[in-house]
């Protein structure tokens, strides 16, 4: 049985198509997938703009969310809503822009289904902890695989950085939480998430048009990424109580400067570039904390968390205006206007048209 997938070749050229196929990566579990992501990682690999793919030929996307077709493994049956992602997909693992996928079962999430439980009171050290209101809405009706999509990965790795925050033990009293990059698809999901738990969010930008956008999602405050790009004092007047960092480089260094004593910055992404040229000054004479976050290889538990979080704190109307449907025959246009900063919020892509 074939199926559709877009395929990178490098021999004798690179390339990217949406071709038919006919075999399947390895795993205990093969899904039909129903939603996949265009993140800013399958970006550049779909335009050979950086060496992202290892094996070769490869099927791109390091997300999917779909259905369980068949499976061996004791945790899953034919049916249940499934979301994968992270594990070298598209990397050195065959991905999730296709039709169709085998994976270890050890590396799916079930969807969770809606909670009207309180981020206030944690059911263990990995979920949520602070703040904030309920807002939650459609309590016990399950995730679906497209908004799962719309999460994807992007907001997967917000929901850790979120995490890590409140672990710290930040909470909507200690002050604002600066997020950098905030239009991107992290970015985007950080604001929401953050906003819900009551948290005042500012939302570093350097898209002036979207200023009505990040404050539709719960933004307080729109700041100019250029205010963050050159370089500054290392230490620098104390205005938030922790940061989600995308971007890195000179924007990182200058928000570490402004965290607040004993604040915490969650690291996530490179954006801006790898170099961080910084002082040790905030750090020892702050105590702030840097925690990098790596959403590629985290446990099992911490990934459940981190969607149960998404699932408390997001309804499918909130992800309706961070997300943009296209078909799988429209990755590489999209890649492109991806790269070329274009974009806002998430593009899901329809995997069966």
């Amino acid at each position: 049985m074939t199926y559709r997938a877009l395929l990178l070749t490098d021999t004798p050229e690179f390339s990217a198509q949406v071709t038919e196929l006919d075999t399947l990566p390895e795993g205990d579990v093969e899904l039909h997938i129903d939603y996949a992501t265009l993140n800013y990682k399958d970006a550049l690999a779909i335009t050979n703009k950086s060496p992202i793919v290892r094996t070769w030929p490869m099927v791109a996307g390091i997300d999917a969310a779909g259905v369980v077709a068949h499976s061996t493994h004791a945790a899953f049956q034919p049916g249940d809503a499934v979301v994968l992602n992270g594990w070298g997909l598209s990397e050195t693992r065959w991905g999730g822009l296709a039709q169709r996928t085998r994976a270890p079962g050890d590396w799916l999430v079930k969807l969770p289904a809606r909670s009207s439980r309180s981020p206030g009171r944690p059911k263990n050290d990995l979920a949520p902890s602070g703040g904030g209101s309920d807002v939650f809405s459609e309590p016990g009706a399950q995730m679906s695989p497209r908004d799962a999509a719309a999460i994807g990965t992007a907001g997967y790795t917000a929901a850790l950085c979120v995490q890590a925050l409140e672990r710290h033990g930040l909470t909507p009293a200690d002050g604002p939480i600066l997020v950098t990059g905030a239009t991107g698809g992290v970015g985007s999901i950080a604001v929401a998430l953050l906003a819900r738990a009551g948290f005042e969010v500012h939302a570093l930008t350097g898209k002036a048009a979207d200023h009505a956008y990040l404050k539709s999602l719960g933004a307080a405050e729109v700041l100019d990424r250029a205010d963050f790009a050159a370089p500054g004092k290392p230490m620098q007047k104390e205005r938030f109580a922790g940061v989600v960092d995308v971007l890195g480089s000179q924007v990182l260094v200058n928000a570490c400067a402004q965290v607040k004593r004993n604040g915490a910055v969650a690291a996530c992404g490179l954006a801006m570039g790898m170099d961080f040229p910084a002082s040790v000054a905030p750090f020892i004479l702050r105590g702030i904390s840097l925690y990098g976050i790596d959403s590629v290889y985290a446990s099992l538990a911490r990934r459940q968390a981190a969607w149960t979080l998404l699932a408390e704190r997001l309804t499918s109307a909130d992800l309706a205006g961070i997300a943009h449907e296209i078909a799988l025959s429209e990755t590489l246009p999209a890649a492109e206007k991806m790269l070329a900063g274009q974009m806002t919020g998430r593009f899901v892509v329809d995997v069966n048209r």
